[in-house]
């Protein structure tokens, strides 16, 4: 199954993370099918590319709870 999750990245104690999309059996920071955003959590800023995602979704893929909660966060600003 394709996941749309978390991939981290950045130095020790400043993390950034990007969000992927990867399958499910693969490790955390494994090699990704596609880069569909990023999101730094120390300055809550993120950027997301709503069309790939919505493609992936329709395809099957699931999205993890913290990912869903970003990505709901950023439809309700617009």
């Amino acid at each position: 199954m394709i996941k749309i999750r978390l991939k981290r990245f950045g130095r020790k104690k400043q993390p950034s993370y990007r969000i992927i999309t990867i399958d499910s059996r693969k490790k955390r920071d494994g090699k990704a099918i596609e880069e569909v955003g990023f999101y730094n959590p120390i300055t809550k800023e993120g950027k997301f590319n709503i069309d790939l995602i919505n493609k992936r979704l329709k395809q099957g893929a699931q999205m993890t709870t913290k990912v869903y909660y970003l990505v709901n966060q950023i439809r309700t600003k617009d």
